[in-house]
């Protein structure tokens, strides 16, 4: 499941749904580099106060906010569906100099160390909603008491109606479904929607504002 950065990532070990990993290996595959390869402004801008700690990043993609935080001195365990991703951030780590354990599994399937992770970021995830809110409560879960979960998302896609493409927002999870689950047990810091600090290039440049959620496990 998990695998340092001198070996690379198992990405024969995925943990999950292989339609979502043949998804994501498709739109991956489809280009020679999707994202921008800079970390997103909204993970720099709400990380500057942080202590280094454990960092989870789910859905690494390309691992820019990987590399970013492990240089950054963050012990980084990165989470992705998508094998043709995991071997590009891979190398891209690699070329840094840092190490990050790999985790080749969808969230709900990764079965990773419950409340653990000081810091877990979750920047523009594909998260499907269930009806036993799974993804919602494993991001919760993962963190660590006195920990922050940090949630960023393109704002106004939640409220969009599906497209012919497919994709419809009912399908996935938004800041607003997370922040119901809180009960006493967290305090929310940041709940808002800002303008987008996008990094130059890459899929998603064209969104302009983002929904940030961040709260802190208080125990």
């Amino acid at each position: 499941m998990t695998d340092n950065i001198a070996a690379g990532p198992h990405t024969d070990g995925y943990l999950g749904d292989p339609a979502v990993r043949a998804e994501w290996d498709h739109r991956y595959a489809d280009r020679q580099q999707l994202w921008s390869g800079r970390p997103n402004g909204a993970l720099v801008a709400e990380v500057a106060g942080l202590t280094p700690g454990r960092v989870l990043d789910i859905g690494c993609g390309e691992g820019a906010d990987a590399v970013w935080l492990a240089r950054g001195g963050w012990d980084v365990t990165a989470l992705e569906v998508s094998g043709v991703a995991l071997e590009r951030a891979a190398g891209h780590a690699r070329d840094a100099g840092v190490a990050i354990h790999w985790v080749h599994a969808t969230l709900t399937e990764a079965a990773l160390p419950p409340a653990s992770f000081d810091l877990v970021s979750a920047q523009y995830p594909a998260l499907l909603r269930t009806p036993d809110a799974a993804a919602e409560r494993a991001l919760l879960a993962a963190v660590a008491p006195g920990g922050v979960l940090l949630l960023v998302h393109h704002a106004g896609m939640d409220t969009q109606h599906a497209d012919d493409g497919g994709f419809d927002p009912a399908d996935y999870v938004w800041p607003s479904m997370v922040a119901d689950l809180l009960d006493d047990d967290w305090e929310i810091e940041v709940d808002e929607q800002r303008p987008r600090v996008a990094p130059d290039g890459g899929a998603g440049a064209h969104h302009t504002d983002d929904l940030v959620l961040r709260v802190r496990r208080l125990r």
